[in-house]
């Protein structure tokens, strides 16, 4: 399993990372919040601390639930139950505290994982909405049994949509999961994207803006 640690405290880290690696997992290590938000995606599960030298372990984990649904433990020294309560409303999966026992540790991020969906998994290889369909293995698109050619950053966005068909996506979850980035913004390649999709595919009922938000397929 995929793991990333978002540590400031070089001793405990190591620590970790040797744990995790003996373990079977594969561990990855950042230091600073900032790394966290855009090295989420390549993992299965976060090992979030609260007290990081840039961040607030909080906005992080608040920032990651506004993109992503990746499993989140927080380890943290604050052992309070106010933080504890904030963390666990804010959208950890599990909580631990400081100093961390290392076999419940493991135990725990095997209870997470189980119960978190495959992510980026659609239930169909291929999405088709009226007479458009996206095969997203192949990565080709029909509109009325006829190609339509796609720049790879156009599926991908495309694609976004089409794994949530008929459900508002955020323009932060698209930007996420396209330019992989979920701290700096690039919303105006997401609209130049958005404008040539809608032409290239001639079907501007489908393409649908939620103002304030973002948009919805179908």
């Amino acid at each position: 399993m995929r793991v990333l640690l978002v540590e400031d405290n070089d001793a405990v880290a190591n620590a970790l990372v040797d744990v995790l690696g003996a373990n079977g997992h594969r561990p990855t290590w950042c230091r600073l919040g900032a790394d966290a938000l855009t090295s989420h995606q390549d993992a299965d599960v976060v090992l979030l601390d609260l007290g990081l030298p840039d961040l607030d372990g909080l906005e992080v984990l608040r920032r990651l639930r506004r993109i992503s649904t990746v499993p989140v433990l927080v380890l943290t020294a604050r052992g309070d139950e106010r933080t504890v309560v904030r963390g666990l409303r804010g959208g950890a999966d599990d909580y631990l505290v400081k100093p961390i026992r290392l076999g419940e540790l493991l135990a725990r991020i095997e209870a997470v994982s189980r119960r978190a969906p495959a992510a980026g998994e659609p239930a169909e290889p291929v999405v088709r909405v009226t007479d458009l369909s996206v095969d997203l293995d192949a990565r080709t698109v029909r509109v009325a049994g006829q190609p339509v050619e796609l720049t790879t950053k156009e599926f991908d966005v495309l694609a976004v949509l089409a794994r949530k068909a008929g459900t508002a996506v955020s323009r932060q979850q698209i930007m996420d999961q396209v330019w992989g980035d979920a701290y700096l913004a690039v919303s105006r390649s997401l609209d130049v994207h958005m404008t040539t999709l809608r032409a290239k595919l001639d079907r501007p009922e489908l393409l649908h803006t939620i103002r304030g938000y973002g948009y919805r397929l179908g």
